[in-house]
């Protein structure tokens, strides 16, 4: 299992357009991955559902820890960091 925290820059937090592009990439993995919120006592969410992302309610300065497990772990941890530090390529 591989896990890191990050946090949400982006202007608009975690909403739709960028949830979308989210599960787009999550879904590419093999691994189950999940995002969690422990500020939002201990909320998490399946990363490849557009709905689970939306109700975590991650806005600007969120700290969400991605948590993935399986054949392909490292590879999805590193991909999903980089869309979220890349502030979902919005701005």
């Amino acid at each position: 299992m591989q896990q890191r925290t990050v946090i949400i820059t982006n202007r608009l937090g975690l909403h739709a357009r960028a949830a979308a592009k989210l599960v787009k990439l999550a879904t590419t993995f093999e691994s189950e991955i999940l995002l969690a919120r422990a500020e939002a006592r201990h909320k998490t969410a399946d990363a490849k559902s557009i709905f689970g992302l939306l109700m975590l309610a991650a806005t600007q300065g969120a700290a969400v820890e991605i948590i993935c497990e399986g054949a392909d772990e490292e590879a999805a941890l590193q991909a999903l960091c980089q869309l979220i530090e890349s502030k979902f390529d919005e701005e």
